[in-house]
């Protein structure tokens, strides 16, 4: 069983910093394009960026452009997303998971989800 365990979260000031980290367990990882997603409350999960299995290439969702960073490291199996300039629609729960374009427009149709890293921006 595959095993995704985010951490890094907290509570910060709207401008603020935070470094999200996610450990892969269970199952074939530098294959695999890899993505974070977040949950606001009483919202939909969404996507936020993904990267590719060689660190090729990366994408975005527009709300995180030009203030995350999302990065991995195939040897330690973690993936991660530095987050600049915070403001408090960025508050939610984040989560990794695999990507694909697919995935990006239908997160919820993954079975197997961590249990997430709480962000929370004070404004």
């Amino acid at each position: 069983q595959v095993q995704l365990i985010e951490s890094g979260g907290g509570l910060v000031q709207a401008g603020g910093s935070l470094r999200l980290s996610c450990v892969v367990s269970g199952r074939p990882f530098s294959s695999h394009a890899m993505a974070w997603f977040r949950q606001a409350p009483g919202k939909e999960r969404e996507f936020v960026a993904a990267i590719t299995w060689n660190e090729g290439s990366t994408v975005y969702a527009d709300s995180a452009k030009g203030r995350f960073i999302i990065s991995r490291d195939n040897a330690e199996r973690t993936i991660d997303l530095q987050m600049n300039n915070l403001k408090p629609e960025d508050t939610g729960i984040y989560y990794c998971n695999v990507y694909s374009d697919y995935i990006r427009q239908r997160p919820s149709e993954l079975g197997n989800w961590g249990r997430g890293t709480q962000v929370t921006v004070a404004s």
